[in-house]
């Protein structure tokens, strides 16, 4: 695993987008196409600002997967994966091949989880764009994470702290509105993906970020399995290697 310390959120963003552009410009010119998930919040606007200003990339050979989406959210809602990631990078980009929403209909959950593994069948992830929870978690694969199941997508419970993280960004106005339900990408999958990009910043990551490199990978600690990744490369900020880099370098 690649660790790289930035001096700035913004230095973060611009390294893991770099990194993360050259992977899908590798893909496209070996396959014709690239198949590329995200996770979304606040710690990912500066990756995904750079990467839209990436010229040299032809998103219309681009599939796009969300990691993740709330259950029972309305359309549009600020929270909502689908909303954050037009908002900060599909709407800048000027269109992909394929983009494949999670429904947050929680009449619709066997029959979104169906269409989703089916599709990833045949869509193997060449780059994920990922982060770390502040309990630990990736992508809402809450402690005690499924470290067992094959399926690419799975229902979860989200635990309290994770739906506490959600309130604490302002995503909404507190726990109570946070939804205890999600459709995530499995850890199995997640560590399918040929190329991890890991964009983590702020000082309240630091603690998740000690779990991910010193932690035994275990379902205690889902963020721990990123070192089981075939190419995983973590950016942190000052403030969230603050527990375990005390300058910037590159491990």
């Amino acid at each position: 695993m690649l660790i790289t310390v930035c001096d700035d959120k913004n230095s973060l963003g611009e390294q893991a987008a770099e990194r993360g552009g050259r992977f899908i410009r590798k893909a496209i010119a070996e396959k014709g196409e690239c198949n590329v998930a995200f996770v979304t919040g606040k710690s990912q606007i500066a990756t995904l600002k750079c990467l839209a200003l990436e010229t040299r990339i032809d998103w219309s050979k681009v599939n796009v997967f969300l990691l993740d989406e709330f259950i029972g959210l309305e359309k549009g809602h600020q929270a909502s994966s689908s909303t954050f990631l037009y908002q900060n990078f599909l709407n800048l980009i000027g269109g992909v091949n394929s983009f494949h929403a999670i429904s947050s209909d929680e009449k619709k959950i066997d029959e979104t989880l169906k269409e989703l593994n089916e599709t990833m069948k045949s869509h193997p992830l060449d780059v994920s764009f990922i982060c770390i929870g502040e309990n630990g978690h990736l992508a809402f694969n809450d402690p005690p994470a499924d470290f067992d199941t094959t399926d690419p997508y799975i229902l979860v419970e989200l635990e309290d702290r994770s739906r506490r993280q959600q309130a604490n960004e302002g995503w909404f106005k507190n726990i109570n509105d946070v939804p205890r339900k999600a459709i995530t990408m499995s850890i199995h999958e997640i560590l399918t993906s040929k190329h991890i990009i890991i964009s983590c910043p702020d000082q309240r990551k630091a603690k998740a970020v000690a779990m991910s490199i010193y932690d035994d990978i275990s379902p205690l600690s889902p963020c721990a399995a990123i070192r089981r990744g075939n190419d995983t490369s973590l950016f942190l900020d000052r403030q969230s290697a603050c527990l375990v880099f005390g300058d910037r370098r590159v491990y």
